[in-house]
């Protein structure tokens, strides 16, 4: 008797567990989006050898630890020190080193004013991304202090990268180099969407969008400039290449303002740069601004019902620039250099046979792996991108690449591995004799910037600053090779009601993958357009195929999914799925 008791209620559960599969499997939201290649991705191994993936947020914060100690009591000193020039607004600021022992910086030379905003902008950025507040540490509140970088006394009345033409000339761009003009803008924003409401940010913002907005309407499409005078609002050739690309910057910076302030006008004139963008006939790409475009062209086919190209954009990135006029063979770098694969990274494709920037690397996954929410049919080709690049990443740094592939091994432990070198390239340009033939050689450029620069400015600041992107975006799971890629951390402005991550499999075979929660989740899959798990509040499993891609969002449990417009709604007002 007992035992039949124990069949039937045995009996009763599969029923209801079957019931339950059944209702969930009878659930349709669509079909699965196809996914679309980016060539120069397929040619980069699925899975990265060897695979090294290094804990990005504690090096990020350990970066500011050190960066930011007033008390730095290693052979290199204090990288920060305060500059009181009280120039565009009336406070003192701090300058942070672009590269270790650089000449031309630090308290006691030029005034104490020649210092980056690329730099500190993206320092702060990284920071409050991993979790630091640095509105308040040490006494200082850091994002106030930046916005001496606002440039008011020159009439521009944008976030530039130095605060004065005086010293600008010095390096890095002023009024001559469009995307260090632009840049910083883009930057500015995003650190006063990670350090909201801090005061006189907010009037910054407004005043740089507006700036934006007048060049945008004087530009009418056409961008074929080298930079852009915002005081005379007038289009500038010189010696620099022409830098279409500035587009993006534009549209993007545009598109956040739009977000923050709902402004039409800002939205109206962020189509409008995207469409300048997308009607040139040749990549421009340089630097950072056209993968912002691209994310601003994704975004808007989603929730604005545009049609731009956003598959040409990806491919001007990565496939880069082959026109001799622009910047020659910028984008992104496949294959091996020796025995190491520098799949991913970005830089020059051509010279010296490659020349890969760790800023540079880092910074593209800040629009490209949010895309992914908008575009789902990139998930895999991201995902394979984002693995490749930040697997690379680590051989900017002198603990992370043997002594015989660095330049200077013997200054290895001068900052405890808490600053990379500037870059890696597939070949020494300096001819040091024990490095002829050696592929790839950790270098950096800071020697030739600046006569007496030494040997330490090959170690660049500037180049890890923005660290905190990966530190707050990147994380391994229990699968050796599929990361968890939080697609929200720099969406800045946009609506990030629910968690939502990317996930690559690179691997031929099914993966069993695990996901921790500390509250009752449902995971929808808006790739394959399917719950993967219901109802889970602690640990739980999903499977993702082999060679395959899936963009998990986090959504409460029980929350109701419908469709409508070809759109997935949650609790019928949040959109979760764009197709």
């Amino acid at each position: 008797m007992k035992m039949k008791k124990t069949k039937y209620l045995l009996g009763l559960f599969v029923l209801a567990s079957f019931i339950s599969c059944s209702n969930t499997k009878s659930e349709s939201f669509g079909t699965k989006v196809a996914q679309v290649s980016i060539a120069r991705v397929d040619s980069m191994p699925n899975m990265p050898s060897p695979y090294k993936i290094i804990d990005w947020e504690a090096k990020a914060k350990s970066f500011d630890r050190f960066t930011f100690d007033w008390n730095n009591k290693s052979e290199v000193g204090n990288l920060i020190w305060l500059d009181d020039s009280r120039r565009n607004v009336d406070q003192t600021t701090f300058g942070l080193y672009t590269a270790l022992k650089d000449v031309r910086q630090g308290k006691d030379a030029n005034n104490g004013e020649f210092h980056e905003s690329l730099n500190s902008l993206a320092a702060l950025l990284g920071a409050g991304l991993v979790g630091i507040d640095k509105t308040n540490q040490d006494g200082y509140n850091y994002v106030k202090m930046i916005q001496n970088y606002f440039n008011t006394e020159n009439g521009w009345n944008i976030v530039m990268n130095n605060t004065n033409p005086k010293v600008a000339m010095l390096g890095g761009g002023y009024g001559r180099d469009w995307w260090y003009d632009v840049f910083p803008n883009a930057l500015f924003y995003a650190v006063s969407d990670v350090f909201p409401n801090v005061e006189g940010a907010e009037q910054i913002q407004r005043t740089v969008a507006e700036q934006f907005v007048k060049a945008d309407s004087i530009l009418n499409g056409n961008y074929d400039y080298s930079y852009f005078d915002y005081a005379q609002m007038k289009g500038m050739v010189n010696h620099i290449p022409l830098q279409q690309d500035a587009a993006g910057g534009h549209a993007y910076v545009l598109l956040c303002a739009y977000h923050k302030f709902g402004d039409p006008r800002y939205l109206k004139h962020a189509k409008s740069a995207v469409e300048a963008l997308v009607n040139q006939k040749e990549s421009r790409f340089y630097e950072i601004l056209l993968p912002l475009g691209a994310y601003t062209a994704a975004y808007l086919n989603a929730t604005e019902g545009t049609n731009y190209d956003v598959k040409k954009l990806l491919d001007w990135t990565f496939d880069g620039c082959t026109n001799p006029d622009g910047r020659y063979g910028w984008g992104i770098i496949v294959g091996k250099w020796g025995d190491y694969e520098v799949n991913g990274l970005q830089g020059s494709i051509t010279d010296g046979g490659g020349y890969a920037f760790g800023m540079n690397s880092i910074k593209p996954a800040w629009p490209f792996v949010p895309m992914v929410k908008y575009q789902p049919q990139y998930a895999k080709a991201i995902g394979k991108w984002m693995l490749n690049n930040v697997n690379a990443s680590r051989l900017f740094f002198p603990q992370n690449i043997d002594d015989k592939h660095q330049w200077a091994p013997e200054l290895k432990n001068l900052t405890d591995n808490n600053i990379s070198y500037e870059g890696l390239r597939k070949a020494d340009d300096y001819g040091k004799p024990e490095l002829k033939g050696v592929e790839p050689v950790a270098i950096g450029d800071g020697p030739k910037w600046a006569k007496g620069n030494p040997t330490e400015s090959m170690f660049s600041v500037y180049s890890s600053s923005p660290m905190g992107i990966f530190g707050a975006m990147v994380r391994e799971t229990n699968v050796e090779g599929i990361l968890q890629l939080n697609c929200n951390v720099t969406d800045f402005y946009a609506e990030r009601q629910f968690p939502t991550y990317l996930y690559y499999n690179p691997h031929n075979e099914e993966k069993t993958v695990r996901f921790e929660t500390k509250q009752p989740v449902d995971l929808f899959d808006i790739v394959a357009k399917e719950y993967v798990s219901k109802n889970i509040s602690s640990a739980s499993d999903f499977k993702i195929g082999g060679n395959d891609a899936r963009v998990l969002v986090v959504l409460p449990a029980g929350t109701k999914l419908a469709v409508a417009n070809g759109k997935i709604i949650a609790d019928g007002k949040y959109t979760i799925s764009y197709q």
